[in-house]
């Protein structure tokens, strides 16, 4: 199955491993558009080529993976990054997320696994090796539960009904197209309540969306 719409960037510091997985990638039918072998290079060519996802190890050598993640999720927030780790420890795996990375997937995976995992990450829904998924759901729930500092605290901005709906779907990993069609309303309404949400939240993109709506319990 071709998918020619999507279009990635390998992020690996071993050149035999990231340009045999740009290859197996560009030979499924994704477009390849660019790879990178440090964290300052990736975020550098992430802002300049926009990828819809971004695979990428933890481990660059010298450079943090994690501070890879952090500066694509500031400087490229429409790009999504889908780790791709010989690591499957539970620190990796949360620092990664809570920096902005949609998935993790370690790197015993095989190759229709990882394909899809990159399909669906495109398409804005979370994926995580077997095991991990729980792991991070865990974490979230648990920091939704930690009592809240009673004074001095923020709070939380408000959110209309409409835009309470609308950030649930995101969560489930529905493409603005798809909500519009469940609302039965416009793609530039939906549009306009994802950015609404964003701006109130003081969030980047749907990477983050997805991680506030699990700390606040609005996903299954």
């Amino acid at each position: 199955m071709s998918d020619p719409a999507i279009r990635v960037m390998v992020v690996d510091d071993h050149p035999i491993w990231r340009d045999g997985v740009a290859r197996d990638l560009a030979e499924r039918g994704l477009e390849v558009v660019a790879t990178a072998s440090d964290a300052p290079s990736a975020v550098r060519i992430a802002g300049t080529v926009r990828p819809d996802v971004v695979l990428m190890d933890l481990n660059l050598g010298r450079t943090s993976g994690v501070e890879a993640i952090a500066g694509i999720a500031q400087g490229s927030p429409e790009s999504r990054v889908l780790v791709l780790s010989a690591s499957g420890e539970h620190a990796d795996v949360l620092e990664a997320v809570k920096a902005g990375a949609l998935g993790y997937l370690v790197k015993s995976a095989g190759a229709e696994e990882l394909l899809e995992a990159i399909r669906r990450t495109a398409r804005g829904v979370a994926v995580f090796t077997p095991g991990l998924a729980g792991l991070v759901l865990g974490e979230y729930r648990r920091l939704a539960d930690a009592p809240r500092p009673a004074d001095g605290a923020p709070a939380v901005p408000a959110l209309t009904e409409r835009e309470t709906e609308v950030l649930r779907l995101v969560a489930k990993g529905m493409t603005a197209k798809q909500i519009a069609a469940r609302l039965v309303v416009s793609h530039r309404t939906v549009e306009s309540h994802v950015q609404n949400t964003l701006r109130k939240l003081q969030l980047h993109n749907r990477s983050q969306l997805v991680r506030y709506a699990i700390e606040q319990g609005l996903t299954d």
